[in-house]
């Protein structure tokens, strides 16, 4: 503490940013709110998770959906601005969430440096998206690893509540 001045903890500025991002959710009327809450016991000190999600369109479309700005903002229902090229920076949801494309191989693999901003600045996980073919459809694989503990739950709710069901959604209204 330096001159009567107290810093707040992670767990206290997550809140407080946490209150700001779910009445801007609200304010917006697009996706639910999604309160942050503590992880389990189980997985409070888990950092990374892996989802396998099945998905009724080609792996180019899915890539399409998550490098395009315009189709990224039509499934979510909020703002994106996304450089669809490796190093490109993206802000998705408003501005909520923010980093940098690393590795794109078109229909196959995206890999980005990815953070919310009410992580402490600097702060970034690495997220992995692979696509296969399954049929007619899409196998994606989600690896989200380096983020900070205690997060385990509220992100992988979050993966499927602002990503794939949404996804879903809007892959099933273009049929």
């Amino acid at each position: 503490m330096k001159q009567g001045i107290r810093l707040l903890t992670r767990r206290e500025a997550a809140a407080v940013v946490a209150g700001s991002v779910l009445a801007g959710f609200r304010a917006l009327g697009q996706q639910p709110a999604m309160e942050q809450t503590p992880s389990t016991a189980a997985n409070a000190e888990r950092t990374s998770l892996h989802q396998e999600i099945e998905l009724q369109a080609a792996p180019q479309r899915i890539f399409d959906l998550l490098l395009d700005a315009k189709l990224f903002a039509a499934f979510t229902g909020m703002p994106a601005t996304i450089d669809p090229k490796p190093g490109g920076a993206f802000s998705t949801f408003g501005g909520l969430i923010e980093g940098r494309n690393i590795e794109i191989l078109a229909a196959q693999r995206l890999v980005q440096a990815w953070r919310p901003t009410s992580w402490e600045a600097g702060v970034y996980s690495i997220v992995h998206f692979e696509l296969k073919q399954n049929g007619a459809g899409t196998t994606l694989t989600l690896d989200h690893t380096g983020f900070p503990a205690g997060d385990f739950d509220h992100l992988d709710r979050g993966w499927h509540m602002r990503y794939w069901d949404p996804m879903k959604k809007y892959l099933a209204s273009q049929e």
